[in-house]
């Protein structure tokens, strides 16, 4: 199966989808859509019944509209290309160079295939299908989308290769906000495959690029740096301030540890020394006490107790 390749030679990591698969999405869809657009109408039957014929009439062509076109329109616009028969097959709609599509190509898409697959039943969209070399029917050719698969098998992961050490870090007072997805795409395209390329159409390709992204940032390349080092510590760059970004919202919605009490210091009690307490003497002691102290008084002799 032949991958995609754009005007610039420069080969994607995206391959067409071929009919069955895109017959199956468009079947998940279409089931999908008619059952959506059956209890629309039963329930604006039901609102209408006190309504004229031209009236219900009126409602029922709208609810076509609204369900049967403006529906994909908005779920393919919404989720860049992925309805839900193309998300359960593994397919996506991109445009011709790889980037998301917007509101445009699925108004295109949607209008067209009103004409080719629900009033042709499918019939033309299979042909134009069967007759173009990537598989687009005649929205897609239009619209100038292309469905591809988006499910890469084993093996076949897209890894951009890291930025030449010596360029790590130059960048990260760039302002890359006003550089648009398609650009980003292209760049990490071309860093994917640029060892397959000639190096001449590499050198071409690499300089274009790296002039578009200078017009969008504002800043000029350094001076003496190739053009694809540049991109690549560009994307680098942009890679490490994603990372920062998850990383620093997966800390704020992280929950707060827990810190233990600090503990409270409590002063021992004073000691209060106690006063002896004096033993009670009864009279009949007392009465002794005082005649031992006085025969000690007149003889100098005192009586053992």
């Amino acid at each position: 199966m032949n991958e995609l390749v754009t005007g610039d030679a420069v080969v994607l990591g995206l391959r067409p989808a071929r009919l069955p698969s895109r017959a199956l999405a468009l079947a998940i869809d279409l089931a999908v859509v008619v059952a959506v657009f059956i209890l629309v109408s039963i329930g604006l039957g039901i609102a209408a019944v006190s309504l004229d014929e031209a009236a219900v009439a009126a409602i029922g062509v709208a609810a076509f509209l609204l369900v049967l076109v403006g529906g994909p329109v908005a779920v393919e616009t919404l989720s860049h290309g992925r309805s839900l028969g193309k998300l359960a097959c593994g397919l996506r709609v991109v445009r011709d160079d790889g980037g998301p599509i917007r509101f445009r190509h699925a108004l295109v898409r949607g209008a067209m295939g009103m004409v080719e697959i629900l009033m042709t039943f499918g019939v033309v969209a299979c042909l134009a299908s069967l007759m173009s070399a990537r598989g687009r029917r005649l929205g897609d050719v239009f619209a100038g989308t292309l469905v591809v698969r988006e499910r890469v098998p084993t093996g076949r992961s897209v890894v951009v290769p890291p930025p030449p050490p010596w360029l790590v870090g130059r960048f990260t007072q760039l302002d890359l906000s006003a550089v648009p997805d398609g650009l980003w795409l292209a760049i990490r395209q071309y860093l994917t495959r640029m060892q397959q390329l000639d190096a001449e159409v590499g050198r071409s390709i690499a300089e274009r690029l790296a002039g578009e992204l200078v017009t969008m940032t504002g800043v000029p390349a350094p001076h003496g740096v190739p053009a694809a080092a540049y991109l690549a510590a560009v994307v680098g760059e942009r890679q490490a301030r994603d990372a920062r970004r998850v990383f620093n919202t997966a800390r704020t919605s992280a929950p707060a540890p827990v810190s233990a009490p600090a503990p409270v210091f409590t002063p021992a009690p004073a000691i209060v020394p106690v006063p002896p307490v004096p033993t009670p003497v009864s009279p009949a002691s007392a009465g002794l006490a005082d005649q031992g102290a006085a025969g000690a008084s007149s003889t100098g002799f005192a009586p053992p107790g």
